[in-house]
């Protein structure tokens, strides 16, 4: 048995597959399962949103932040763990913690939802058709 198994069940074969590592696993090992991950649509209208925001200069206390930084307030709001480091020069910070591209269909799901409830509370004008109608039928 090896020290570490990544199986992704798309048919019974894997599902087989999964349920034999967990039997040869060792005492004390760790399972750990996930729901499928965030879809490239999901991932495409996050940056879209993102960038909505940023292009029509919101703020939170008259500070801006780039898209990325948006990404970050916003995954925090949702409970997810955000380190800041400095830079080896010491000039500035990044973050490290939890990534996008980590996110379920489920948690993606959330924070879009999030966003568009935030962008709904600070009048943001969505570039995206099917989001400018859903606003639009709220609206009305």
């Amino acid at each position: 048995m090896t020290n570490h198994a990544l199986v992704v069940i798309y048919d019974e074969k894997a599902r087989q597959r999964v349920l034999d590592c967990i039997r040869g696993a060792a005492l004390g090992s760790r399972v750990d399962i996930k729901g499928p991950r965030r879809t490239l649509p999901q991932n495409d209208r996050m940056w879209s949103m993102l960038s909505d925001i940023v292009k029509q200069r919101k703020t939170i206390d008259k500070q801006e932040f780039t898209a990325d930084e948006w990404k970050v307030i916003f995954l925090h709001a949702l409970g997810q763990e955000q380190d800041i480091l400095p830079t080896l020069d010491g000039r500035n910070f990044f973050s490290t913690g939890y990534s996008s591209s980590k996110t379920t269909k489920v948690e993606m799901s959330n924070l879009i939802e999030l966003i568009f409830a935030w962008g709904a509370e600070n009048g943001v004008v969505w570039s995206d058709p099917q989001l400018a109608s859903y606003e639009e039928m709220r609206r009305t």
